[in-house]
């Protein structure tokens, strides 16, 4: 029998694990809603957060954090609401809420740090790139910290495959989605945006976790190619610390349409190594 037989992973036994993943929290879509709103005042935005002693102790762990560019002796939630704002409320929330549903312990060859790393860094590149080309900030971080979910998935949900995966792809020196479409006939970024739409998640943000290694043509930059390139740099930076990272095939259409200059580039790079330089994953739990 072929390895390729041994670890081959239906279309079906990927959905039921996908759907069997409990949502995110209402906590996040009720964030999310309110800052896409006008007129959600600070009071509702505490009072929301309030509501979940999970939230509420990340969200004073964040307001002391380095992470996000503050620090002191913050104890009000009101003060930790205020000094964070609703957006980094939002990107915690998930962030915290994806950390919680996943856990590939018993996958040893995946890189759980790197990976948050990796995540982490390609939301604030693509944060950062998204603003002045009129592509939603928001989205952008979300598409970012996600774009990579169908790996955690495959790792949680089926280890001792993906962990046969992984180490068929170091011994042949190739990139982990080569691999996983030679032996699981399915990759991380389709189970990446099967994961999206259960969650509920808007339909650009679930397309461009989806297509973020093949990302269809347009006539101006789109979150798809924004999150492209993202994913590209931060790997090029190498964030994640990972010995055999690979740094994916540039699509050279998604380059021209985002267009970034030198300057940019390397304040996205500068923006992104100075956030994870004071990244501590425990903040997030």
């Amino acid at each position: 029998m072929s390895m390729t037989s041994i670890l081959q992973v239906t279309d079906e036994q990927v959905a039921a694990r996908v759907k069997a993943l409990p949502p995110l929290p209402q906590v996040w879509h009720a964030l999310d809603e309110a800052l896409r709103s006008d007129t959600a005042s600070p009071d509702h935005i505490v009072r929301l957060v309030a509501c979940d002693p999970g939230l509420t102790a990340v969200t004073l762990k964040l307001a002391n954090s380095p992470f996000y560019g503050v620090s002191g002796r913050v104890v009000s939630l009101r003060d930790a609401v205020q000094i964070l704002g609703v957006e980094t409320l939002s990107a915690a929330t998930m962030t915290a809420a994806v950390m919680a549903r996943f856990d590939p312990a018993a996958c040893p060859a995946f890189d759980i740090a790197g990976s948050w790393r990796h995540a982490l860094g390609t939301a604030v590149c693509a944060q950062f790139l998204a603003e002045p080309r009129g592509i939603d900030p928001c989205a952008a971080y979300t598409a970012g910290l996600l774009h990579d979910i169908g790996t955690l998935a495959l790792a949680t949900s089926f280890p001792d495959v993906f962990n046969e995966t992984l180490a068929w792809a170091a011994r042949h020196d190739v990139p982990p989605i080569d691999a996983e479409r030679e032996l699981l006939g399915i990759d991380h970024a389709v189970v990446g945006g099967m994961v999206a739409r259960h969650w509920r998640l808007a339909p650009a943000i679930a397309d461009a976790v989806r297509q973020h290694h093949d990302v269809p043509g347009g006539p101006s930059a789109s979150l798809n190619d924004v999150l492209h390139l993202s994913d590209n740099i931060v790997h090029a930076l190498d964030v994640s610390h990972a010995v055999d990272d690979f740094v994916p095939p540039l699509d050279i259409g998604a380059w021209a349409r985002v267009a970034p200059t030198a300057e940019e580039l390397g304040r996205a790079f500068e923006r992104v190594e100075s956030r994870l330089m004071n990244l501590d994953l425990g903040t997030f739990r």
